[in-house]
């Protein structure tokens, strides 16, 4: 069965073969893909990838499965985001996220991330979510942090990404910590609307 999340205003839903120009559009950017391990080279490559990622039962194990991130209303193609589930890690998940630079600065990443979280804790109930990212990154570690995310581990030059090696900098979050929040956040809610 395939992924399908929303929100108030987007749809995380399995990538389409019509998906392929504009996410060949943003992810070809060099601004996007500076820190993206996979850039598309031509849009047959957007395509392929499309078709790769199509169909993948979150089930598997050693697989990344590409959701793409819409507008509720328009059903435009803004983003993907990204779940790497493991062999012999069945509780944890890699998560990483890319907003097209036109809808960035709109919290579509943060209301993306947040459904993300909720399905991966509460429905599939993982036990611990975690991304890895380049430190210069500024815009991806401050959404990270703004979910509760801590960093863990810091790895110098640990990359030979694009020609030089890299940093690399692990974020994680547990389950625990995540349903913690929600359930501050819900309190929170309620307590405002009562007075």
């Amino acid at each position: 069965m395939a992924l399908r999340l929303t929100t108030p205003r987007l749809v995380l839903r399995q990538l389409q073969d019509a998906d392929h120009e504009a996410l060949f559009s943003y992810r070809a950017d060099p601004m996007v893909s500076r820190y993206q391990s996979w850039a598309p080279d031509s849009l047959e490559d957007a395509r392929d990838f499309i078709r790769r990622s199509s169909g993948l039962d979150t089930n598997l194990s050693d697989i990344w499965i590409q959701l793409g991130i819409t507008l509720k209303d328009s059903g435009d193609l803004i983003g993907d985001a990204g779940l790497h589930f493991f062999t012999g890690m069945a509780r944890q998940t890699e998560i990483g996220l890319t907003v097209a630079p036109n809808y960035q600065k709109r919290g579509y990443a943060s209301e993306a991330l947040d459904a993300l979280l909720d399905h991966l804790f509460i429905k599939m109930e993982k036990h611990r979510v975690f991304a890895s990212t380049d430190p210069r990154n500024k815009p991806a570690l401050a959404l990270l942090e703004k979910h509760g995310l801590r960093r863990e581990a810091h790895f110098r030059q640990s990359l030979w990404f694009k020609g030089e090696w890299a940093d690399d900098l692990v974020y994680a979050l547990l389950g625990s910590e995540w349903l913690g929040r929600r359930q501050m956040i819900d309190s929170s809610n309620i307590t405002q609307k009562d007075h």
